[in-house]
């Protein structure tokens, strides 16, 4: 493995698109309601706590030079007051926000989910998995606290400067633009800083990005790394990998913390010739000590929302990063899908035919090239040739994973791009040379491919590939719990029980890509048995490199340089000694 495999980083876009915080919106709806009191609650709440400064400029300039007692004890009951109600709302508000934003984190990351399922193979071919899980889960998770905190906050903050601005104003003017001196050097150290922050960020979600990939590969293939005692080559991978991850962070974090020196030095310096002014004044008697003192309050009030919009800004600008991967992978086309008008694909016969398939993975490079053949129903189909000549790439598109590039593929003469793919997938049965078991039991991973089987059925299923002996002598039967992509299995057990669940589907056309690659000679002779008579009168397609498990197959086809080579029976092609009679002879001198 290269050393920089996984320090290639996804484009960094450099361009803030609003549209993606627009986006949010159809996910801000549904909480509306809860989001609307709760924002009412909190704007009464900051109003009334906007309010002390006030009553203390009214006490100290016309309370106490009147030694009116009662107007003093007064004011102080509804200071109290408002700190209660103060308390109350926001308990009221954390307890409200975090329910709203857990929610949009839940809808969000469903939508995400949901859009992974249904996106086609050629997605995840292309992409490393680790890539895929960061956006579902950390990303997802980065944006929790700035929609259940966040925007509340910004709107709360707005509210409030505007309404210290107003009581400002009402206060004292010229004081009033005195305090709003520095704002062209605020807005301008904004603008300077969110550029570089947003880059920064965005640079360090590609870092991270790539060593969740990496983790992700070492640990699924961490056997191999053992066996070929490659543990101190990755950790020193490991280790760039990490350190990029490092140095982008701690490059993200200087920049983000340039925003909150640079308003505490702007505010200082606009509170230093506040105070300038304001002793000028009152030595002139323009200005009293209560107003003086209450205009301070307010101007510290003034810069502490300004400095939250900031910190805000800082967060949208990181989470910016991450919500653009996020609706990028839900922007995803969905290659393969229903087409208009749709229609469900009836009961399957088993006839099936290529008319002139053309077909490559990558534009330019075709795995198919004008492949035509038809098999009848009932028929058992053989694939044979080198690795690499097409033959999976066939079964898949007989499922339509993959859109053609040209020519049909029919299913008792119905083009299947025009069918619904639920009807035609859930006629089929797909065994994979991959046998990909999920966490549960044995039970739960046979009954996957239909899940109103009784366990009668399930078990009859697995006595029929050979599979019942094997799990019997497990712990717990067929409630014996798997683990993780079956790793408590061996390799054969995983692909009898992933036969059996391709069989439970009692499937009108059967696919074995390589399904019994890693079945002893014992159990592949049996299994044989079983299978016959589940193959009657069921179309199948059958990959094998071991050529004496398809020697009765009714039609044997090599497929070579994306072509049909040869086709016939077993007798047929022997006779011809062609391709397949090589093939056969080579394994048979081996």
């Amino acid at each position: 493995m290269a050393r920089n495999t996984f320090r290639t980083d996804e484009e960094v876009q450099n361009v803030f698109k609003l549209g993606h915080l627009k986006r949010l919106d159809k996910y801000l709806k549904p909480y509306a309601g809860k989001f609307s009191v709760t924002l009412g609650f909190t704007v009464l709440s900051s109003a009334l706590g906007l309010l002390a400064p006030y009553l203390t400029m009214i006490v100290m300039d016309q309370s106490i030079p009147n030694r009116d007692i009662g107007q003093v004890i007064r004011l102080s009951a509804f200071m109290l007051f408002t700190v209660l109600i103060n308390i109350y709302f926001m308990r009221y508000r954390m307890d409200a926000m975090a329910k709203v934003g857990q929610g949009i984190i839940r809808d969000l990351r469903l939508d995400l989910f949901t859009h992974l399922q249904r996106l086609p193979f050629a997605f995840f071919d292309s992409r490393p998995h680790g890539k895929i899980l960061v956006r579902v889960v950390n990303y997802i998770n980065s944006l929790s606290d700035m929609l259940s905190n966040g925007l509340m906050n910004l709107i709360t903050d707005l509210l409030s400067l505007g309404i210290i601005i107003a009581i400002m104003l009402t206060i004292d003017v010229r004081l009033s633009l005195v305090a709003l001196a520095g704002m062209p050097l605020l807005f301008a150290a904004v603008f300077i800083i969110r550029i570089l922050n947003r880059k920064a960020w965005q640079i360090f979600s590609a870092k991270q990005s790539n060593m969740n990939a990496y983790i992700h590969e070492s640990i699924a293939g961490v056997k191999i790394t053992q066996s070929f005692s490659r543990e101190a080559k990755n950790k020193e991978i490991f280790a760039d990998v990490a350190g990029d991850v490092q140095k982008s962070w701690n490059h993200g974090t200087r920049v983000m913390f340039l925003m909150w020196p640079s308003i505490e030095n702007i505010s200082s310096f606009v509170i230093t010739f506040l105070y300038i002014v304001a002793v000028a004044m009152i030595a002139e008697a323009t200005l009293t000590v209560g107003v003086l003192v209450a205009f301070v309050a307010y101007i510290w009030r003034f810069w502490m929302p300004i400095n939250n919009m900031a910190n805000f800004y800082n967060t949208l600008i990181t989470n910016m990063a991450y919500l653009e991967l996020i609706f990028e992978t839900i922007d995803e086309p969905v290659l393969v899908k229903d087409r208009i008008g749709a229609t469900q694909m009836p009961k399957i016969r088993g006839k099936v035919t290529f008319q002139d398939v053309a077909f490559g993975y990558e534009d330019g490079q075709r795995v198919l090239d004008g492949v035509s053949f038809t098999c009848a129903p009932g028929d058992t189909i053989a694939l044979v040739g080198p690795t690499g000549a097409g033959k999976t790439t066939v079964v898949n598109l007989i499922s339509r994973f993959y859109e053609l590039n040209a020519g049909k593929v029919l299913v008792d003469d119905v083009d299947i791009s025009g069918v619904q793919l639920a009807s035609l997938r859930s006629q089929m049965g797909i065994m994979l040379q991959d046998s990909f078991l999920f966490s549960g039991t044995i039970m739960d991973n046979i009954r996957y491919s239909r899940l109103d089987a009784t366990d009668d059925e399930v078990i009859a299923a697995a006595k029929s590939v050979c599979a019942h002996d094997f799990i019997m002598e497990t712990e717990e039967g067929y409630m014996t719990e798997v683990n993780e992509r079956g790793s408590r299995l061996s390799v054969g057990q995983r692909q009898l029980i992933s036969f059996a669940r391709a069989l439970l589907a009692d499937p009108r056309i059967l696919i074995l890509d390589e399904a019994t690659s890693n079945i002893d000679t014992r159990t592949e002779k049996a299994l044989q048995e079983g299978l016959s008579r589940l193959l009657k009168n069921r179309t199948s397609f059958v990959i094998a490199h071991r050529l004496s498990t398809i020697k009765d197959a009714t039609k044997i086809m090599v497929v070579d340089n994306g072509t049909i080579a040869e086709e016939g029976d077993h007798d047929a092609l022997m006779a011809l000694k062609g391709d397949y009679y090589n093939l056969v002879m080579s394994q048979w001198q081996g």
